[in-house]
This record gives C-alpha cells, structure tokens and sequence, in this order.
C-alpha cells in the first residue's frame, strides 16, 4: 500500500508504508487511528524515523548539517537603519563527502562567505514570498561526518528587514534617542543574520553589539561587559554569552535609552527611563514566578531572567527571548492584574525554550504546554479555582479564532499543514487554547492535575534541549501512562489534531469566579430600556480585572446590545476611564458593536497609539465592520501604518483589504 503525501501544488510523492510499522509508529492504534485518514496524517507531520523531513517554512535541511554555535559581530547603524554584520557559524557534517549547504536570509546584502578561512562560492537562489531567499554554499573541501567547519558571512540587512523596527526619537517615550529591537518568531530571524532558521536547530550564540555610546544595547543571551569600540570611540561595544542551545528564532537585540532596576536576586527590568519604576512595581513578583514555575517544572537553567518593556509598537503581549522576556507596555495597568503574561513567558522557558517543537506545524507543543504550565503556576499562588476561571476565558478566546478562521479552515487543526502558508497568517489562539484543552482533558483521564504535572515535568526533562514532533510527545504520554493506555486509545486523537474547529470534547470547568461575571452579563442581556433603572455602579464594584475582562468577554460573545445600554454602561462604571488594556481593548469593541459613533475614534486611538496585534486588529475590524466608519478605518491605518511593526501592518492590511504595496483601498 502506498500514502500519497501533498508536496507542493506541482507533483506528488508517494511514501511506502509498511503497515506493521504504523504500529511502531503508535503505541497500541485504537480503531479511530487505524483509518487511512489518520494515517496519512501521521505520515505528514510526524515520522520521526524518517530522515527526510523538512520543515516548510525554512530552506535548510537538517539532515545533512547542523549550526552548532554563532557567533556575532554587529554594528548598528542608526543613520542608514541597517545591522553590517558578521556572522561565524560553526556546523557539523551529519553525512560523508558534506560540501553544500543552504541558509535561509530574506532581504540580506551577502558580501562575502568563507569557511575555516578559505574563500567559498556562494549564490542566492529565487525569491519566495515569505521565506526569503535561499543561500547556497559550496565549501572548497569536503567534511566527514562528524567533522566541523567554521563558515563565515559577511552581510548587511535591509532597511526593511522585516525582524526589526526602527524607531525615531518621536516615537519613543523619551522623544530624544532612536530605538530598535527585533523580533525573530516565527521564521524572521533570517533577516537578521543568516542561519538554519529552523526551530529543528539548536545552538549556542555570543555577540558582540556597536552602538551610539548614548545608547544601551542588551540582547537574549548573558551581559558579558563593554567597552569603548577600538575603531570608533564615539561607540560602545556589548558583549554578550548564551552558552545554552536555542533555536534562532529566540536571538533578539534591543538598542536604545535602557535603564534597569533590580527586581530580584536573578532579574532586572529594563525600559526607557520614563517606564521603569512603573514596571519595577508592576512585575515585582517575578521571582516568586520562577520559584513556584521551578518547583512544578524543574531547574531554571537561563541564568538571568530580565524582561524588557518596550515601546508601543511590538506587536505581542509578550515574547520569551531567553534571560530577556520581551514584555508590552500595555501590561503597565498599575494593578498587577496581568502578571498571568509573565507566567506565560516565564513558563516558556522549559516549554519552547528548553523543549522546542521541531517545526511550527507542531507550534502547539511550545504554546499548549506553556498555557497549561502558567495555569498551574496561577493555581499554586491563587487558587484551583483562579486556574479553572482562567481556562473558561481561554475557551472562549479560542471560540473566536475558530469563529474568525472558520469552523473548517484547516489552521484551526491544532497540527495544521504549513506547506505554502506564511507562519505569521496561521498565529491565533488555536496552539494556545485548544492545546491547553487537549492537555486538561488528559489531566481529567489521567487522574488530575498533580498526576498529569508529573508527566508534564518528565516530558521536560525527558527532551531538554531538543526540538520534538507531536509525534514523538504522543509515543512518551503512552510510555509514561503505560498502565492506562486503555484509557488513552479511546482519546479521538484525530479529531483533536488534525480536525478543524472547536475540540470534539468541551471542558467543565468549575464556574465559581465565574458565576457573578455570568450573573451580571445575563442580566444586561436579557434588560430592556425600561430594566436599566435596576442597574448600579455598584454592580462591578466587587468584581476582580479578571472578572471585568470576563463580563466584558461574554457581551461579545452575544449579539450586539442596544445602544441604550452601553451608554448606561458607561454612565454607571464609567469603563471609558478604566486604563487597563484588557478592559479597554473589550469594552471599545462592545461601543464600536453597538454602533456607539463616540467610541469610534477611541476605538481606532486605541489601536494605533500601541501596536499589540491581539489589541491592533480586532479594533480596526470592528471599526472597519461599520459601513459609516469603512474608509475611515483604512485612512486612520494608512496614516498610521510606517509607524507599526512590519508584522502588525502587513496583517492589519489584509484585514482591511489593503494593497500592502500602496496607500490606496482595494
């Protein structure tokens, strides 16, 4: 029997199967496995004794080299806006007679390429849309397997590398230094520095930064001292060290007017002066993180763990740069109400960090376990029933990525196919959520939270510092439960996998923190104009930020209210004051729904004074779901759109149906 196996939209390839391995290749097939459509699925993504797999979004094959170690020399250009660099990677043959090799770059000026010091032919191939540009090598000698070389590039990036932002002094809190930071998930690395741009690839890195002496630069690895640069004393070169194996996409840089504070016995935060002590208070707690994310995962292996607050623009709530968690300003809500990101990106760092999925189809292995590890860390410092309250605002986030995608759009299969899709067009909530899902009904079968945190930190340790399939996870969840492998073959596996939509079991969650949320949401659901007298101020008083984000989240998963009621709304809890961005980002959209005409342009204020892509484009759709309000959306985002991140605006463009190219409506 043969599986037919989609390559690309040109030809087939057709794969043997011998059927007596799929049964190596799954730990006891329950009949749900046994069919051919699972079959074919697991041939896809998994195989991990297949030595012919690619990862689709990367040129470079790992099967016939591996980076081991870079090492970076870079000078930052503020005036030109680009990083000359020079990157030395040490890779080691996997395979007799090794001589070529290919590294992923997008956009990169190649000037020159050597290894171990002998000039070597290079070329770039074609352009692909999201990949980038192919850059083949050719080494003047030939390696045995085993053997090691140091290739050396000399590049430039490209003004508009599409990994970093530039920001002029205006668009920054002080007004008076440029700034620039990267960010290299998923696959934008390449524009960076040329490399095996595959979470498949671990290695090492250290680097040494030229900058302008009035600025800072601190990057994803240890500070390892400065010094006035040799060639040019108006600049400082930052040395820095990360003797940890990493994949590429966790390299970042970020240069400007940093200052830092103390915030325990292994962390600092750092900002523009204008955030820091702001920031300071707001993640104070970060230590008592680590030590409870230790005790439930094992040892913290980084070394430092800093987190930096930048400017308005990055588009994420947070980012897991190793000992420099990347972190929003819109998290500087002044209650501490959103210390659960810290714990997320706190908990990347033994799932995504230490264990990595090997490609981003399997992008749930690093999300799903880190939601689930953060919940269990808001578990041991609130409560079970904080945990339980988290899960169900998780549930219905992940109701709106299906409801957004499609209920059978295939990037809605928590292991989709990414053959020819852009990384950044499947990110969603679907790797979070219906990962967290999946893992929390395994915690119910297996016997709950302790018995399955057990598995989850063996899971750790089991695959440190290597990147992992799904497959491989689903062989060790049926090792270490060997005793109930019954319980686990009657699990719909290819439903939960490879099945698009919602997951085909719904979680009870116990509704406690939530009940007053549902309480009041029913009743303003269900009032008419003459009801709105029955509602107080003191309503909301007793709620919790989380509990107001819950209320606010079950409006919009109703029908729209009458405009009457959300301008009694804000009549009685004057939500239009509240400064917390996850309340703001709710209640906004709730106006804009209600065709609230006032709320539209705080709406689109909102959207364009930070750049967070889970804030960012769902109000400029909102805005631009109003036919009156249209081309208003797209004028304020035309406006707006040199100052976003190029992630941020390429994405917002194509919710608004933009030429990305030009400044005219499609």
């Amino acid at each position: 029997m043969c599986l037919i196996v989609k390559r690309n939209r040109m030809c087939t390839h057709r794969i043997p199967v011998d059927h007596r391995k799929l049964n190596v290749i799954l730990p006891a097939l329950s009949p749900v496995e046994k069919r051919p459509s699972f079959a074919r699925n697991l041939q896809r993504v998994a195989a991990p004794g297949r030595t012919n797999m690619v990862d689709p979004c990367s040129f470079c094959s790992f099967t016939g080299c591996v980076t081991k170690h870079l090492n970076l020399l870079l000078r930052v250009d503020f005036n030109r806006h680009v990083i000359s660099g020079r990157v030395a990677l040490t890779v080691e043959a996997l395979e007799d007679r090794f001589s070529t090799l290919t590294l992923d770059t997008k956009d990169l000026k190649i000037v020159s390429v050597s290894a171990n010091g002998q000039p070597a032919r290079f070329s770039l191939g074609q352009k692909h849309s999201f990949k980038g540009t192919p850059l083949d090598i050719t080494l003047p000698f030939d390696l045995s397997r085993g053997q090691h070389v140091i290739v050396e590039v000399n590049y430039e990036t490209s003004p508009s590398a599409s990994a970093l932002q530039w920001l002029r002094p205006e668009q920054t809190a002080g007004k008076k230094q440029p700034y620039l930071f990267s960010q290299c998930q998923a696959h934008h690395c390449r524009s960076m520095v040329p490399c095996q741009d595959s979470p498949s690839i671990k290695h090492s890195y250290y680097a040494q930064v030229s900058v302008p002496k009035d600025l800072v630069a601190v990057m994803s690895a240890v500070r390892d001292g400065h010094e006035v640069d040799p060639q040019d004393s108006s600049r400082i070169i930052y040395r820095f060290r990360q003797p940890v194996a990493m994949p590429s996409y966790l390299i970042a840089i970020v240069v400007g007017a940093l200052e830092s504070r103390e915030i325990g016995p292994r962390s600092r935060v750092w900002s523009e002066k204008e955030f820091v002590d702001k920031a300071a208070f707001e993640f104070s707690e970060t230590e008592t993180m680590l030590k409870t994310a230790e005790d439930l995962a094992g040892p913290y292996v980084w070394g430092q763990y800093d987190i930096l607050v930048l400017p308005p623009s990055f588009p994420y709530g947070g980012m897991e740069n190793p000992c420099l968690t990347f972190a929003t300003p819109t998290l500087l809500a002044g209650d501490k109400s959103l210390s659960n990101v810290i714990a997320h990106e706190i908990s990347h760092s033994w799932t995504g960090n230490l264990v990595t999925n090997k490609t981003w189809e399997h992008f749930w292995l690093n999300e799903g376990h880190t939601v689930y590890l953060e919940r269990m860390i808001g578990r041991s410092m609130e409560s079970e029933q904080f945990r339980q309250f988290k899960a169900m605002g998780g549930w219905k986030d992940l109701q709106d990525s299906v409801n957004t995608f499609g209920a059978n759009n295939p990037l809605t299969n928590l292991v989709p196919s990414l053959q020819d899709v852009d990384p950044d067009d499947a990110f969603s909530s679907v790797p979070y959520e219906k990962g967290f899902a999946l893992l929390y009904h395994l915690e119910e079968l297996m016997g709950g939270p302790e018995v399955f945190m057990g598995f989850v930190k063996s899971y750790i340790q089991l695959f440190a510092y290597s990147s992992v399939t799904t497959e491989q996870w689903k062989n060790y969840l049926f090792t270490y439960f060997k005793d109930k492998v019954d319980v686990l073959n009657k699990v719909d596996w290819n439903a939960w996998m490879f099945t698009p939509g919602m997951p085909p079991v719904k979680p009870q969650y116990d509704t406690t923190l939530a009940d007053a949320c549902i309480a009041l949401s029913q009743k303003w659901i269900k009032a008419k104009d003459q009801d709105l007298s029955g509602f107080k101020e003191s309503d909301v008083k007793t709620l919790s930020s989380h509990q107001l984000i819950e209320f606010l989240s079950l409006l919009l998963h109703e029908d729209a209210l009458p405009l009457t009621h959300v301008k009694k709304m804000q009549e009685l809890y004057d939500l239009n004051a509240c400064m917390n961005a996850e309340i703001r980002f709710r209640w906004l959209r709730l106006c804009v729904r209600s065709k609230w005409e006032e709320a539209v342009p705080l709406a689109l204020k909102m959207a364009t004074e930070q750049g967070r892509m889970k804030f960012t484009r769902p109000l400029f759709k909102e805005v631009f779901n109003l036919d009156k309000f249209r081309n208003e959306a797209v004028k304020v985002f035309l406006e707006h759109r040199a100052a976003m991140h190029p992630v941020t605006s390429g994405l917002v463009s194509k919710d608004l149906k933009v030429d990305s190219s030009s400044t005219a409506s499609q």
